[in-house]
């Protein structure tokens, strides 16, 4: 049985794209192996791959980076493999001189605009470190998949690298059992977010918005570096009553809150091309739930809404103007469950899946 090692920085248990990857080679009849890391807030990984989860002294910043491929690369070394496939800029050196040094061949799942993202904007040394590496490695790469096509025009103009997309969209999960949630008062309308909670995702404006809407509550997903911020600045508001920290939740129970909430946001700001040509998982999720959505005023966004009717498009962005569109939203909401039900059939894994068994029996 050939076996394939996945690598990732994160901590495995809330990444759907990594998950839905294994369940494709696993599929195909590969022995899966999965390294990323273990955190303080870290879930228990509840699937039943193979993994390693490293335990690290730095968390954020270039020691972890430094300590997390430093490791990585002597992990591989050892390890008997027959393909490799790294996740993002940030795995992709030591996968990279491990499939030279013993020959073995490699993929290259790209999520994003990894020298593009917001945090590495005004890094210059920073960002020219992994200019560096992605200008090293990426011509050299044969196997390479990403998550939209504006991102593989941008890679494959850039280094001459043909590239397959692999939408990162969800499972179509019509069938299943929905348990209701009370997430404040019965008659309270739920505005969900899920993701990460850092720099430019627009969560300050959302909550700025909450004072001009009187039957609402906020719901946020997920972890990051900005969640003692965004606490500080609902208690300073006085809307603890008004927004729900859940923190992070295990896929597998994600869908359950999502289809309980009646609008979901997605309002990145363009802080640089990874958001400018970014779409969101959370947006495929909203979509599959069935809810419609609030997006920023973004090109891919802009595209999807034009062709799938799902919601609307933030133009202004001050807090008075989005709690007059998300007023709208829902008190029209019916508007937009045909929409939704044809965009959950186009966005659904159960396409992507038969695009991506199919890159991985051509691989070189």
């Amino acid at each position: 049985m050939n076996r394939i090692i996945i690598s990732v920085t994160n901590d495995l248990t809330t990444d759907q794209r990594v998950a839905k990857t294994c369940d494709c080679f696993n599929e195909l009849g590969y022995d899966i192996l999965l390294i990323g890391r273990k955190m303080q807030s870290s879930l228990k990984y509840e699937d039943h791959y193979k993994t390693i989860r490293f335990r690290l002294l730095f968390n954020t910043g270039f020691l972890f980076y430094a300590e997390f491929n430093t490791r990585l690369f002597f992990k591989l070394l050892f390890l008997k493999n027959d393909l490799l496939l790294a996740n993002d800029l940030d795995t992709l050196l030591p996968n990279y001189l491990i499939s030279k040094l013993f020959l073995k061949k490699l993929i290259y799942d790209t999520h994003e605009y990894f020298t593009e993202v917001p945090e590495l904007i005004g890094r210059k040394r920073t960002r020219s470190f992994w200019l560096f590496i992605e200008k090293m490695i990426f011509p050299k790469l044969k196997n390479v998949i990403t998550v939209n096509d504006k991102l593989a025009e941008i890679y494959s103009q850039k280094y001459h690298v043909p590239i397959t997309v692999i939408k990162n969209v969800p499972f179509d999960k019509s069938f299943n059992d929905v348990r209701p949630i009370k997430f404040g008062n019965p008659n309270q309308k739920v505005i969900i977010y899920q993701g990460s909670l850092n720099m430019g995702r627009g969560l300050e404006l959302m909550i700025d918005a909450l004072p001009h809407l009187k039957n609402c509550i906020l719901v946020i997903i997920g972890d990051g570096y900005m969640l003692q911020e965004l606490k500080s600045r609902v208690a300073t508001l006085g809307l603890q009553e008004k927004v729900l920290f859940l923190g992070k939740v295990h896929p597998k129970d994600l869908y359950n809150f999502t289809k309980n909430a009646d609008l979901g946001i997605s309002l990145e700001e363009d802080l640089g091309l990874n958001y400018r040509y970014a779409l969101p998982n959370k947006l495929f999720d909203y979509i599959q739930a069935g809810i419609p959505v609030i997006a920023s005023d973004l090109p891919l966004f802009n595209k999807m809404l034009t062709r799938f009717k799902v919601g609307e498009i933030l133009k202004k962005r001050d807090s008075k103007s989005l709690s007059s569109l998300i007023e709208y939203v829902i008190s029209n909401k019916v508007i937009y469950i045909k929409p939704l039900k044809e965009a959950s059939n186009f966005y659904n894994w159960k396409n992507e899946k038969k695009v991506l068994i199919e890159f991985i029996k051509s691989i070189d």
